[in-house]
């Protein structure tokens, strides 16, 4: 065991400079800041670059492998489209079949990097069970492979089971440290997503039984949003998400443009804005958000890495809401084009594009999106819904 492991055993939490709340001593590193802007500006390959060197830096640390860990991982989030909140906005992530491309060589490095990380805070805890920093970095890391099997292998029963764990480590460590306020984060959004799951979900994964709130969820969300050392950019991120779900644009919105004017720069920021003013009714100020991203966007440097296919998917839902709907094609095209997109935002981009030339009459071209939407994804509920308006037009609801 190195010597700065024994070290976090024998001495006191530190104390950050955010009034009495504590933290890991890593996190307040000069070089983990430095790394966690390339990560909020989505500057994946420079944040993981420092990450790594933090965990060269802190050899058998948990809480080192574990923020390497998170970065790697939302790189591939990041890849597959999975970052987009339109996808969670409802169940229908929970009940529909999805076109994914899992890339095995960031799957294996995923989960190498949780065992790491897990088995690294096992060592720690062996000495001292009582060592919340480990018990933290353990919950974390847990919560961060949960994270990976529930979006992009759909394991949920396996990915809940490991969530269980998360939330049993952090609630240990605001037992023995109600100061440690990252822990919130984990505990909040499992109290959250327990509570609003339907109760058939819950009997599918096993969960029936397991209980959780959705107003204590939200409850320690803002607490962690608030006093949060490592975590308040993720609380509030997640936050907006939930309000969203509850149809509470205003709230969310509000959110976001902070978390928007901390990170200007930050691409998946600026399409939260344009995606919560196009589900809060807004209409066409929805449409000026994206066009105003896409603007950004054609700037060299302005965005790291822009996935140009989340900004014109929700500007084809906001033309489609305005009921211009040949401009609403041509958005969806123009997503389902993108050198960037996933399979399963291919899919879904060709079939709103078909279902848009549908109702401009302009059945030749719907025809074409229907056939690519199936092509692209053969295997998929919406696959099976170009199937069906490949036999008949599509009419609107």
């Amino acid at each position: 065991m190195c010597i700065l492991a024994l070290l976090l055993l024998a001495l006191p939490l530190y104390a950050a400079q955010n009034g009495h709340y504590q933290t890991n001593p890593i996190n307040e590193e000069p070089l983990v800041r430095e790394a966690f802007q390339h990560f909020y500006n989505l500057d994946y390959p420079g944040a993981i670059s420092r990450f790594e060197r933090v965990r060269e830096e802190h050899p058998n640390n948990p809480q080192a492998t574990a923020l390497l860990l998170n970065a790697v991982l939302f790189q591939e989030l990041y890849r597959q489209d999975l970052l987009d909140t339109t996808f969670y906005a409802n169940d229908g992530f929970l009940s529909g079949k999805h076109a994914t491309e899992e890339d095995p060589k960031a799957r294996d490095r995923i989960f190498a990097l949780a065992d790491e990380a897990i088995h690294q805070a096992d060592v720690l805890l062996e000495n001292n069970p009582n060592d919340v920093n480990a018990l933290y970095a353990r919950g974390w890391t847990y919560s961060l492979k949960c994270t990976y099997l529930a979006m992009v292998e759909r394991g949920f029963g396996a990915g809940f089971r490991l969530a269980t764990k998360a939330k049993d480590d952090e609630e240990r460590v605001l037992e023995l440290n109600p100061h440690y306020i990252d822990a919130k984060l984990v505990v909040g959004v499992y109290q959250y997503v327990v509570g609003a799951l339907p109760w058939p979900f819950k009997l599918l994964i096993g969960f029936v039984g397991i209980s959780g709130s959705k107003s204590k969820g939200m409850a320690l969300l803002q607490d962690a949003a608030e006093h949060g050392i490592s975590t308040s950019i993720e609380a509030r991120t997640v936050m907006a998400l939930f309000l969203r779900r509850e149809g509470r644009y205003e709230d969310a919105i509000k959110i976001v443009l902070g978390l928007k004017h901390e990170y200007p720069h930050d691409f998946l920021f600026c399409l939260e804005e344009a995606n919560l003013r196009k589900d809060a009714g807004e209409g066409m100020r929805a449409v000026e958000s994206y066009e105003e991203l896409l603007a950004n966007a054609s700037q060299p440097g302005y965005f790291a890495d822009p996935q140009l296919e989340l900004a014109y998917f929700g500007l084809g839902d906001a033309l489609r809401g305005q009921r211009h709907y040949e401009k609403a094609a041509e958005a969806y095209e123009n997503a389902a084009v993108s050198r960037t997109i996933s399979p399963e935002l291919k899919v879904r981009s060709l079939l709103a594009a078909g279902q848009c030339r549908d109702l401009n009459n302009q059945r030749h071209l719907a025809l074409q999106d229907y056939q690519e939407a199936i092509d692209a994804g053969p295997n998929t509920s919406r696959a099976d819904e170009a199937r069906k308006y490949l036999r008949s037009p599509y009419k609107g609801k």
